[in-house]
């Protein structure tokens, strides 16, 4: 919900400050950083907008600034649950005012916003795109004490040496596909409604018939604090129920499946639907007897796989399950960690303030006792994975080895050699290798006679993804690794149905994000312009972590000395601050003069000798340490830095 009118309540800044976005003592480096991604030539060539939550008087505000314009909003609590947000400023135009979840759903449309006739080339501009819910996807990453001081979002068509690739808001990188088919849904429908990626567990709560609890929705309060009965299904849940979807008179399922199509295009999967009516046999029925979303959903920002996927299987964006991009900063402890770079035990990263749907599902039916009781459940190749009794990228397997490894050689024969023979160079040869070894789990678990059928299974399809980036969305390649994918899915069908399970199981189709054309020319990597302009930085793409000082600056009654502290504007674990010894202390007065210098001891402390003739106003100290950010603070402790107005829109 965005409101633009000016009522006077309380703006709800991150919901667990931590070090995220920018506050005083980052006023000079979140600016020169915004000025090194906008206002360079190839700032300017590759940044669509850069986005932060700035703290300051009334809790400050989020930003979002851009050549375009910048825009200043403000989070509130909504009458009636969750956040409403509220624009407060806006400088030339707003960035992120296109918020349309219809936009640029057909190729013809995107062929028209990109001015080409080549789908291979078809690059389309920050001005002709949109950015669905916005404000709130924003926001939400900057919940979490992981998020960045910066987040960038690259123009769709301006990231890395991939043909095709996401991770950004527009809508074409944030799209996914997303079909409910089965028991409890609308049969042959195609529905105009508004769904998000966090809509999606609770719409399978729902269809579930599990228990509404006292658990916390999208703005962080329970239901009780809230007052209101329990009005969610999950520990925390930031989705809906998608009602559009629904329909009681067709039964209600004993199990759910969900497709997880990694990276596939919504657009691109539409109209190989409309154009090619023998395509995709198996996807086509699922979705002829379902319902599927025309617009489909909106996933989480950033739009990449380890924080998408964790976003639909939580209820929740990526600022509350704390997965906030593939690699981020651990201010606290000083490491970049890597969920996605290890694959392999990456749910110890996942936050305890979320539950997954494992995790629910095993509430609500009961845990699985190793035999044949309780809920069983499988999360197969699939980065959400807490809670999942088979669990593969936890190194839980549940059934023999050797039978998994004579399901996987029968289906070999579905592999196309292309992906060994063209894709060695990048690294994804051995993708068709993968999702079919993941094929084979599904078979096993579902012909394993020593557990139930599973009660849940989410169900990773890396293949489309890979060959997207490498080939790009719309290249004959891709579209091959749908086809493969189709075949994989179709044996899935064909076993429930043999197991007599297939009337009685509800699949979801979807994917953890959209897939944008790239000028690969550009060879564009616009997060990393700070760095590469001398800034320290932890660069994490999209995400940028400022190296700063906290500095403390006061001047004696009779204006004749100065003491100085020098501290890593960074907490640790226990909350306190690193003090900086050694930090160059340079004073400059009003003329461009030398009037003092020195340095800090091993506490982090100075003293200077200052003219006494000087107002603190009229002196500036330059303070620098390695590792850091250099810094200006005038003897006051006002800082100095670029005026972003003059400095963008000469305002």
């Amino acid at each position: 919900m965005t409101a633009t009118d000016a009522r006077s309540t309380t703006h709800r800044g991150p919901e667990r400050p931590g070090g995220q976005g920018l506050d005083p003592n980052q006023e000079e480096s979140g600016n020169r950083a915004i000025e090194f991604l906008l206002a360079t030539p190839e700032g300017e060539a590759w940044t669509d907008f850069v986005a932060t939550h700035r703290s300051g008087p009334n809790g400050g505000a989020y930003e979002a600034w851009s050549r375009r314009g910048m825009v200043r909003w403000t989070r509130h609590h909504a009458e009636a649950g969750g956040y409403e947000y509220r624009v407060v400023e806006v400088v030339g135009q707003d960035p992120l005012a296109a918020q349309d979840y219809r936009a640029l759903n057909t190729l013809q449309d995107q062929l028209e916003a990109a001015g080409s006739d080549d789908p291979g080339s078809a690059f389309i501009e920050p001005e002709v795109t949109t950015y669905p819910y916005a404000y709130e996807r924003i926001a939400q990453l900057f919940d979490s004490p992981n998020a960045p001081d910066l987040v960038v979002n690259p123009r769709s068509f301006a990231y890395g040496r991939q043909p095709g690739q996401h991770g950004g808001l527009d809508v074409v990188q944030a799209r996914a596909p997303l079909v409910f088919s089965g028991p409890g849904v609308k049969a042959g429908a195609v529905v105009d409604a508004e769904a998000r990626a966090v809509d999606i567990a609770p719409t399978i709560a729902r269809l579930l018939a599990m228990p509404l609890i006292d658990g916390r929705d999208g703005s962080g309060r329970s239901s009780s604090q809230r007052g209101v009965p329990p009005d969610v299904y999950f520990k925390r849940q930031d989705g809906r129920v998608l009602e559009a979807v629904l329909d009681d008179d067709t039964g209600k399922p004993e199990r759910v499946y969900i497709l997880l199509l990694d990276g596939q295009s919504h657009m691109e999967l539409t109209h190989r639907l409309e154009t090619e009516s023998d395509s995709l046999p198996h996807l086509r029925s699922l979705i002829g007897r379902g319902t599927m979303l025309q617009y489909g959903s909106i996933s989480n920002f950033p739009s990449i796989t380890w924080p998408s996927h964790n976003a639909i299987g939580t209820a929740c964006w990526s600022g509350h399950h704390d997965i906030v991009n593939p690699t981020y900063y651990l201010r606290e402890s000083k490491q970049t960690v890597s969920p996605q770079g290890q694959q392999f035990d990456s749910a110890r990263f996942l936050g305890d303030e979320v539950e997954t749907l494992f995790e629910a599902v095993h509430r609500a039916f009961g845990p699985w006792d190793g035999a044949m009781g309780g809920a069983f459940t499988a999360s197969i190749n699939e980065p959400c994975v807490r809670g999942a009794d088979h669990g593969a990228l936890e190194r839980q397997l549940v059934g023999d080895r050797e039978w998994l490894k004579e399901l996987t050689r029968e289906t070999e024969v579905d592999i196309s050699p292309r992906w060994a023979d063209e894709l060695q160079r990048h690294g994804h040869h051995l993708i068709g290798l993968t999702d079919n070894r993941a094929l084979a789990q599904a078979r096993q678990l579902f012909l394993d006679s020593t557990h139930p059928a599973p009660k849940l299974v989410y169900h990773e399809f890396s293949l489309p993804d890979g060959a997207s980036h490498d080939y790009g969305p719309h290249h004959p390649g891709a579209r091959e690794a749908l086809d493969e994918t189709d075949i994989r899915i179709g044996r899935i069908l064909n076993l429930l149905d043999d197991k007599d399970l297939f009337e009685s199981t509800l699949f979801v189709i979807t994917a953890d994000h959209g897939m944008a054309v790239q000028n690969v020319e550009l060879n564009a990597n616009p997060a990393r312009l700070p760095e590469r302009h001398g800034m320290a930085t932890v660069t994490t793409e999209p995400l940028i972590y400022l190296r700063d000082l906290d500095i403390a600056v006061g001047v004696a009654h009779d204006g004749r000395t100065a003491q100085v502290s020098v501290l890593d504007n960074d907490r640790d674990e226990a909350g306190q601050q690193d003090r900086i010894s050694g930090a160059q202390i340079r004073v400059i007065d009003n003329k461009g003069r030398q009037v003092a210098t020195s340095r800090t001891d091993t506490g982090g402390n100075a003293g200077l000798a200052i003219p006494a003739d000087l107002r603190p106003d009229e002196m500036t100290m330059e303070v620098s340490a390695e590792g850091f950010n250099v810094r200006h603070i005038r003897l006051d402790g006002t800082n100095v830095a670029p005026d972003l107005r003059t400095v963008l829109y000469g305002a």
